[in-house]
């Protein structure tokens, strides 16, 4: 009889078990929105938060897991990297990203990251997994993926490669990938119906806002990924506006889904549009030059053809990189390394430059001191030399009338998780945006892309 009784115990705690246990996996977030903010910071939000609204970047923040002080792991960062990096949860060195524009060597001319002559606009240079391809692997398909962002490269590069559609403003309209078959009718007529104003932050909250009602997006207990970006204009007028958008897209998801079944994931691309005018420099005594990297090319060949003969072995310039000519390498059997040796040696000895890098050394080299310039680094993307000039000093090319300024002070911005029960804290300590995808990863139990490496952030 005892034994009898102990039998009913054990099946009625294995009962309860096993319950608990699915209702634990059922909870998993029915949506999770990941929205990058361009020019978001930290000290620009916290500035301009008490004349926000009570919904928007207050709840957030409030309400949120908020981790102030995150940046990226690698160097330089625009747009299309960092919408990269933050769905990947790696970065170019292994996800071959390293910027809205990249040099084909084929052709010697820039290249748009997204531009496919064969299917269009797509994201077949993206060379990892993303959350959503996981997402869609993990559910054989049935999980919904968007992405709608103000420009291609931020709605492809979120999107990846098997979502259900991406779209972006250009011209007056909405447009959408091909790349996207079967497209989705949804979206095709959403496309259509909706019109673009000037204001993108607008139009990329009623785009997501139809999404949520007329898509199917976060119906069921499959676990759907939408992607979302934003501008943050750098002024109070710039971030109590998208505070307003952002509580209107809160508040809109709230009343079609339930608050503790959405995760919101908000962070910043890490880039900004001030421009630092070399005159300001002057006028305040800040240390300053200008390099030109064209002439400084031409005095590199020179220097070049005295040791091996003539020739035009810099074949090309793109920023800060310099391309060597490859075929006449092979053609007059020099050693590439040795003549990397010899360029970088010359060019450390031109007045503005901080450092140079070499392609050999980036892709051998474990130096903590070159990690984030070898994140940043893709060896199909960029060029055999990359010239670091000196904080403050303006890099010029007189060939293609281009200018830029060298900045390499760190500005913080936030990443927030809200929402599905999350448990409002500020942890202060500093981390990298290439968290994000593995935490997410975790939360709505699937692997994490398969070029991410970081440890998830909870």
């Amino acid at each position: 009889m005892r034994n009898k009784y102990l039998y009913i115990t054990l099946l009625s705690i294995l009962g309860f078990s096993a319950e608990a246990t699915a209702q634990a996996v059922a909870q998993a977030p029915r949506l999770v929105v990941s929205i990058a903010i361009d020019q978001l910071r930290t000290d620009f939000l916290e500035t301009n938060v008490p004349l926000c609204t009570s919904n928007g970047f207050k709840r957030l923040l409030a309400e949120g897991l908020v981790y102030p002080n995150a940046s990226y792991s690698f160097t330089p960062v625009d747009r299309a990297s960092a919408t990269a990096s933050l769905i990947t949860g790696s970065n170019p060195y292994y996800n071959g990203i390293t910027g809205v524009e990249w040099l084909n060597r084929s052709t010697l001319r820039p290249q748009n990251i997204v531009n496919d002559r064969q299917s269009g606009p797509s994201p077949l240079q993206l060379a990892s997994s993303t959350l959503g391809d996981e997402l869609k692997v993990s559910t054989r398909g049935f999980a919904k993926v968007f992405s709608f962002a103000p420009l291609a490269e931020n709605a492809i590069m979120a999107a990846g490669h098997a979502a259900d559609g991406a779209a972006w403003m250009s011209q007056g309209r909405w447009f959408s990938a091909a790349y996207y078959i079967p497209s989705n009718r949804w979206l095709n007529d959403a496309a259509s119906r909706l019109k673009p104003t000037g204001d993108v932050n607008k139009c990329v909250t009623e785009m997501a806002l139809d999404c949520i009602r007329l898509s199917g997006i976060g119906q069921d207990d499959i676990t759907d990924l939408l992607c979302l970006s934003y501008i943050a204009a750098p002024n109070t007028v710039g971030y109590t506006t998208l505070d307003c958008y952002i509580s209107e897209l809160i508040d809109g998801i709230h009343r079609t889904l339930p608050a503790d079944r959405v995760l919101f994931v908000i962070t910043s691309t890490g880039t900004t549009e001030e421009e630092e005018q070399s005159s300001e420099n002057e006028r305040y005594r800040i240390p300053s030059g200008k390099f030109y990297i064209n002439r400084t090319a031409n005095l590199l060949n020179m220097y070049l053809g005295a040791i091996y003969g003539t020739g035009q072995y810099v074949e090309t310039i793109y920023r800060n990189q310099l391309f060597l000519n490859h075929k006449l390498l092979d053609q007059k059997n020099i050693n590439t390394g040795d003549m990397l040796r010899q360029a970088q040696e010359f060019l450390l000895q031109v007045s503005g430059i901080r450092n140079v890098y070499t392609a050999n050394q980036l892709m051998t080299s474990d130096s903590q001191l070159l990690q984030r310039i070898r994140n940043g680094f893709n060896v199909e993307k960029c060029g055999d030399l990359l010239i670091d000039i000196q904080p403050g000093w303006e890099l010029v090319n007189e060939d293609t009338h281009t200018t830029s300024v060298s900045r390499v002070g760190y500005i913080p911005f936030p990443i927030i998780f809200y929402g599905a029960d999350i448990k409002p804290e500020r942890i202060q300590t500093p981390v990298t945006v290439d968290r994000i995808a593995p935490t997410i990863a975790r939360v709505i139990r699937i692997r994490a892309p398969n070029a991410c490496s970081a440890e998830p952030l909870f």
